[in-house]
């Protein structure tokens, strides 16, 4: 992951929207993904973008990571998105 889960600092806007408006988030993480909006927080989402980057972990890392802070899992997959985005490599 290019920032820690609990980096809520470094994008505040993201931090915001999943806080204050948490199924718009997971529907804009679905949607970036071409998934279905209802999707936008399982696990499966979570395994599913680390696996494409080639992010280390597993599916019992990201089954409780989901299960822990479902908001932050999200938040962390937007960010990264959003980065990946900048470098053009989304």
């Amino acid at each position: 992951w290019q920032t820690g889960l609990m980096d809520c600092c470094t994008d505040c806007s993201v931090c915001c929207c999943g806080m204050f408006c948490f199924p718009c988030l997971a529907c804009q993480v679905a949607g970036d993904m071409n998934e279905c909006c209802l999707c936008g927080t399982s696990v499966a989402m979570r395994t599913l973008y680390r696996t494409r980057y080639n992010i280390p972990g597993s599916i019992c890392s990201d089954c409780c990571v989901t299960t822990c802070c479902l908001m932050c899992s999200v938040c962390q997959i937007k960010r990264d998105i959003n980065r990946r985005r900048e470098l053009g490599i989304f």
